[in-house]
């Protein structure tokens, strides 16, 4: 990292995680699906009780509640969250098969307060035993066998919003500017995936602080910390590290967020990317809300650029309609780019079951591809 990156990074990174004590929050799977598999364990027995005499009773939707004592079940801090996506269509021009295919996820969150401002939470995740098409445009959790998906604690200092934890999103402290409505898994970044919807290698630390005038900073750290890293150490020269910073304005019908993000890539070529997305909406309800991205990025004085525009109407009828397009990745000027288009319809059936059939356009070098998928999403 050039001096001047450093200077620009550090400071700004370790001002907002040099301290450690949390926002609390009511657990939900949207923050807690930022994090990567993890390992895999032993769910049967996770909550069996071993006083048979005891009176177990679920209080208010908060978990397992033993009424004399809290050993074998769940506190009365603990919440459980549940969710299943199915998908069902077919892809023409797929590259493993072009027949209807069927797929899911099984999605488990679970978090517990400590100090009521804090939370600690757990995401435990299964699927298909593996993806059905090669495109796999939903790119649900895969493996038949329950896997922790991401450990995280969050807490406040002072003015501060704290996220540390093991396979966790540098960009879990991040604002973003984006109200669309994504199909396709690609598309839910806004075209921003590298920056303001950046991942995380392993171990992280990430913070945010916002100002009530609606402007907010964030910065983190994400070091690799997996087993087959794990020797490499953290913050070593050997192992992949990044960091970010955000600065995001929000207003009442629109917003904006610019992201930067640095990628030592350990042995390989070092990566510096700068992202911004932007959304409004108006008051018109006939009107859709507009969210755009754009993002660059300087690989060895190459550079290459993506971007994405995606149109959602809340009320359609009964649900909502949203319409989008992006470059499938960036592209640099000696380059010609290819395009993914995608247009949903999303119903709510009732409060725990929506229905999202939707269609896709990839474009390829060869053949485009071409997807018809009703997706189901039950939460619970």
């Amino acid at each position: 990292m050039k001096l001047f990156q450093k200077l620009l990074v550090a400071p700004a990174t370790l001002g907002l995680l040099a301290p450690l004590s949390v926002s609390a929050g009511e657990a939900n799977l949207n923050d807690i699906s930022k994090y990567s598999n993890l390992e895999n364990i032993e769910f049967a027995n996770a909550f069996v009780n071993d006083d048979s005499n005891s009176s177990i009773l679920l209080a208010g939707g908060e978990g397992l509640v033993d009424d004399s004592s809290f050993d074998g079940g769940f506190s009365e801090t603990t919440t459980a969250s549940f969710s299943i996506d199915t998908s069902i269509g077919s892809i023409d021009g797929d590259t493993v098969t072009e027949a209807v295919t069927f797929a899911y996820q099984y999605n488990i969150g679970l978090s517990t307060s400590f100090t009521g401002e804090d939370s600690l939470d757990v995401a435990i995740d299964s699927g298909s035993v593996g993806a059905t098409t090669g495109d796999n445009p939903m790119a649900f959790d895969t493996g038949a066998t329950l896997a922790v998906d991401g450990v995280t604690y969050s807490f406040p200092i002072g003015g501060l919003s704290m996220v540390v934890g093991n396979d966790t999103d540098i960009s879990a402290s991040f604002t973003g500017a984006c109200s669309y409505s994504a199909f396709t898994d690609y598309m839910g970044d806004c075209g921003t995936g590298n920056s303001l919807g950046k991942g995380g290698n392993g171990v992280t630390a990430t913070g945010s602080y916002a100002f009530d005038s609606g402007l907010s900073i964030a910065a983190g750290i994400s070091s690799i910390a997996d087993a087959a890293g794990a020797s490499n150490g953290i913050l070593t020269d050997e192992g992949t590290d990044s960091y970010g910073m955000e600065v995001a304005y929000t207003a009442d019908t629109w917003g904006v967020a610019v992201a930067y993000v640095y990628d030592d890539n350990a042995a390989a070529a070092e990566t510096d990317t700068w992202g911004i997305n932007a959304t409004k909406s108006f008051e018109e309800t006939n009107l859709p809300s507009l969210s755009v991205g754009f993002e660059s990025q300087d690989t060895n004085g190459t550079d290459s650029t993506g971007y994405f525009v995606g149109l959602t109407w809340d009320e359609v009828g009964p649900g909502s309609l949203s319409v989008g397009g992006a470059t499938d990745g960036l592209y640099n000027d000696n380059q010609g780019s290819n395009m993914t288009y995608e247009a949903s319809y999303s119903y709510p059936v009732n409060d725990g079951l929506t229905i999202t059939p939707g269609v896709y356009i990839e474009e390829k070098a060869g053949d485009d591809l071409t997807g018809f998928i009703l997706k189901s999403s039950f939460s619970f």
